[in-house]
């Protein structure tokens, strides 16, 4: 099975004369992602970054202007909007049966993957609860087994855990790893840096284009430079405020004179990639 985009550009209404309004927009530029199966990658990066355009080309919903889009063949790909895709006015076995439904999965088939399913997402005593009336948590674990039901070889998730209470996070992801661990691909977007380290691989877009690439090892390995901590900002443009203290970043192996050495993490790394980009310097 092999899923990714290669040298993926998508424009909104850019023509050959360029943009022709505010709307316009060039949105995703020369991203190439591969998703193996049984690995679980994350897409990670803020508001606008174009991660959801880069999950809805993955998946068809969005035509490339530039570039491969490879997905399984078939009805063989889950996906899990940002919206959570449950229907508020349908109960939670009526959501998971419908989801079923439209994948060919009735009766007998039906049962036993969707008692199997409501069982692994604690749902099973909320299965006739209204969708509406679910938790934040509870939706989105629920979405995610409306886009599992019909066991795809392609998992798609958009920001699954956004607005979710801690425990509702692991819980799905769980369920990710769950379906990586059963053979899938799974690639899933996220604002949260912390959840994308614990990826295989991770992804970061920074308008429209990729900034890292990598497993979070060996982007936390391959940093360069050094990085310090301090109670106040100093005169630098690398600095940025982390708590209750400034993350400092200098080149070469030498730290702030006045600042304490620490490890960073994968987010001190996209942090320090982002500001040198922004300052014109190869990341």
């Amino acid at each position: 099975m092999r899923a990714g985009v290669y040298g993926l550009r998508v424009d909104y209404g850019v023509g050959s004369a360029g943009p022709q309004n505010k709307r316009d927009r060039t949105a995703l530029r020369n991203v190439t992602l591969e998703i193996a199966e049984r690995q679980v990658v994350a897409l990670a990066g803020g508001d606008g970054a174009g991660k959801t355009t880069l999950l809805r080309a993955l998946i068809g919903l969005v035509a490339p202007t530039v570039g491969e889009v490879h997905r399984p063949e078939g009805d063989s790909t889950g996906y899990l909007p940002a919206s959570s895709g449950v229907y508020p006015d349908l109960t939670v076995d009526e959501n998971l049966r419908f989801a079923a439904g439209a994948h060919g999965l009735r009766g007998d088939d039906y049962k036993r993957v969707g008692d199997e399913l409501l069982e692994r997402t604690g749902l099973e005593p909320a299965r006739g609860t209204l969708g509406g009336d679910l938790s934040g948590g509870m939706r989105q674990k629920l979405g995610v087994a409306m886009a599992l039901v019909h066991s795809p070889d392609l998992l798609v998730l958009d920001e699954p855990s956004t607005g979710v209470d801690p425990v509702s996070r692991k819980e799905l992801w769980r369920l990710m790893t769950e379906a990586a661990a059963g053979g899938a691909a799974v690639l899933f977007a996220t604002t949260y840096l912390d959840e994308a380290g614990r990826s295989d691989i991770t992804c970061v877009l920074d308008d429209g284009s990729v900034l890292l690439q990598g497993s979070p090892l060996e982007l936390t390995r391959a940093r360069g430079g050094s990085f310090s901590e301090m109670s106040g900002r100093p005169d630098t443009p690398y600095a940025w405020r982390r708590g209750r203290s400034w993350r400092v970043w200098t080149p070469g192996d030498a730290a702030h004179a006045t600042a304490r050495r620490v490890t960073p993490d994968l987010e001190d790394v996209v942090v320090v990639a982002a500001l040198r980009k922004r300052e014109g310097v190869q990341v």
